[in-house]
């Protein structure tokens, strides 16, 4: 059988789509640019939310890509065979271009071909929209993969559940989707489907035909155009096509796993427990990297994706201990993947020294109170447990207590660093709960800046186009470019996030802006709206927008072509958009808070009135 490589399926992928027309575009960054739906980019097609609401992309209208992707619903899960926080997804796009004709005969092309991925047909499965009371069933995608060569019983229609996708955040295009799976053994029953959790069907990809917009109420509107937006998590595809048991097995962790067996003795697959521990800290270490390493500058803190970086790379160290891993081995653990992926992700190799010393200093935190933490998380358990055992002695009807207090969960948060999670999930492991009600409300009471579970927290944004954002959007470039005048020239962005209430962004500063200049940007950027300067987008290349001095934020997300904003003398920015058609339709700008986000790193948070 044919071995595959993280290499080998990425470059036949882009090659494949290359050929019929796509342009290649790099992976966006993993913080989504004003878009605060969601903390992380959670799919291929999150960066292109406004190319598939109908904004004209510069490469064109078929791309095609490898995006970076970390969701973090399931961190909890990870350490079994098949869950990772960070993962790859191959994706390709029509913006209003093609639909079902043609990337449904392409997607089995692709799946069966001889010089791609050459799966038998008849190992193959698919589902279609089964239709429900809002939309007749996907009949035509069913003929188009019969047609192709998929046996008519290897076909399955399946509920909303099954085969509707998106949006990616609350609200955004979305629409119905076929999957595509490999059957792996035979059904477990006369009824069995893709959505039996035997182990027969395991998906390897998705087309998604977008043809509708959310709204913010829950209703649906038609899109201006009809998109398809496709999607492969690498990971997983790898699995599926060597023939492994588990993601993990792949030549993505390969190295790695040799560098936990050598610090640990230990050797991956030697047992249960010991698996899992390689596991977390194979995924925890790559997501880690990753984020320390993107072109945002994301460092631990106890905000937002701060917060989630913390999480993991504290739970990392928890199952590193159970292994016996030494101390200040997580560093080894990240060079291990900057070297695997430096190729396709330059940034970590660029950003190497920043992630060893965040690690470094992130572990070195944790573990000083790690072992006192545990002992008091003990002691709870304990005290519990004699509480248990008196109440039962005085009375044969009482039910013991299994569950750890709010106060004593925040108490080995705020005192022993332990993020809530991974006292619930230590407490899971022996049979406790955690009362997170009474969590929340420690939690509350003490102020705490933390937004564990943040990822559910925000309103629609950006992704909607809404007059309000688009208007907080062009505020953020007068904002960055008085900033370079007021505070440094060496000022660059490094995170923003819009709501339709304020703008939040994210800079470089080694200090906090005195009151002054806080004033004297203030008064810069209302000087510029006052002016009524029209905001004015052409498109130009790459090296021509450096040439002609706009300011790049983050280029490894651009492709050749750009789209380039100038705001009078005032501000010159590479940029997605969208943006208003003149400064004067802004409104007065105030600054509500400046405050730190990290080391180094400053926060502006500001209005529109």
């Amino acid at each position: 059988m044919k071995t595959y490589t993280g290499k080998t399926l990425r470059e036949m992928y882009l090659g494949f789509f290359e050929k019929r027309g796509h342009k290649i575009i790099p992976s966006a960054s993993l913080i989504p640019e004003n878009d605060p739906t969601v903390l992380f980019t959670t799919a291929g097609m999150h960066p292109l939310v406004p190319y598939l609401l109908g904004e004209k992309h510069p490469a064109g209208k078929r791309l095609c890509d490898v995006q970076k992707c970390v969701r973090t619903g399931d961190i909890d899960d990870v350490g079994d065979e098949r869950h990772c926080t960070f993962f790859e997804m191959l994706g390709n796009w029509s913006l209003g271009d093609y639909f079902k004709e043609e990337m449904i005969p392409w997607s089995y092309e692709f799946l069966t071909g001889e010089d791609y991925l050459h799966i038998p047909s008849d190992k193959l499965a698919v589902t279609v929209f089964g239709g429900d009371d809002t939309l007749p069933c996907d009949t035509e995608s069913a003929e188009l993969w019969e047609k192709a060569g998929i046996k008519k019983e290897n076909i399955y229609f399946m509920p909303r559940e099954n085969n509707w996708w998106g949006p990616a955040g609350l609200t955004g295009p979305c629409g119905t989707d076929t999957e595509m799976f490999v059957i792996r053994k035979p059904k477990c029953s006369p009824t069995c489907n893709p959505d039996c959790n035997c182990g027969a069907f395991l998906e390897i990809w998705n087309d998604v035909f977008m043809r509708f917009n959310k709204q913010a109420d829950g209703s649906f509107t038609e899109l201006s155009q009809k998109n398809v937006d496709t999607g492969m998590g690498l990971e997983r595809a790898l699995c599926v096509l060597n023939g492994k048991s588990s993601v993990y097995e792949t030549d993505i962790f390969e190295n790695a796993i040799k560098v936990i067996s050598s610090l640990t003795g230990k050797e991956y697959g030697e047992n249960e427990e010991t698996t899992k521990a390689f596991r977390v800290l194979l995924d925890h270490c790559r997501t880690a990297t990753f984020m320390l390493g993107d072109e945002k500058g994301i460092v631990p803190s106890n905000t937002d994706q701060g917060y989630i970086l913390r999480r993991i790379i504290r739970r990392a160290v928890r199952f590193g201990r159970k292994i016996d891993l030494p101390e200040g081995s997580l560093t080894k653990i990240s060079e291990a993947f900057i070297e695997y992926y430096q190729d396709v992700y330059p940034e970590l190799k660029i950003n190497a020294q920043k992630i060893a010393d965040e690690l470094l200093k992130e572990e070195a935190k944790f573990t000083k109170t790690l072992q006192q933490g545990l002992k008091e998380f003990e002691k709870c358990l304990n005290g519990i447990e004699r509480k248990n055992a008196f109440m039962s002695q005085k009375d044969p009807a009482y039910i013991p207590e299994k569950s750890i207090g709010g106060k004593q969960a925040f108490h080995l948060y705020d005192t022993y660093g332990f993020p809530v999670e991974i006292t619930a999930e230590m407490a899971k492991e022996r049979g406790f709960s955690v009362d997170m009600d009474g969590y929340k409300s420690a939690f509350e009471e003490h102020q705490s800046k933390s937004k564990a579970g943040s990822e559910q927290k925000f309103a629609c944004g950006l992704a909607d186009h809404k007059e309000a954002t688009t208007a907080l959007h062009t505020a953020t470039h007068l904002l960055h470019s008085a900033l370079k005048k007021v505070c440094s020239p060496d000022v660059q962005q490094k995170g923003s996030n819009i709501t339709e209430e304020r703008l939040r962004f994210d800079f470089n500063l080694p200090q906090p802006m005195t009151a002054e200049q806080i004033k004297q940007v203030e008064d810069l950027v209302n000087e510029q709206i006052q002016k009524d300067i029209p905001v004015v987008m052409k498109e130009i290349t790459l090296e021509e927008a450096k040439a002609e001095g706009f300011t790049g934020l983050f280029e490894s997300k651009y492709g050749e072509v750009v789209k380039t904003y100038t705001i009078g003398d005032f501000s010159k920015e590479i940029c997605g958009g969208p943006h208003v058609e003149s400064t004067g339709k802004l409104g007065k700008f105030k600054i509500q808070k400046e405050q730190s986000c990290g080391s180094g790193l400053r926060r502006i948070k500001a209005v529109l009135e």
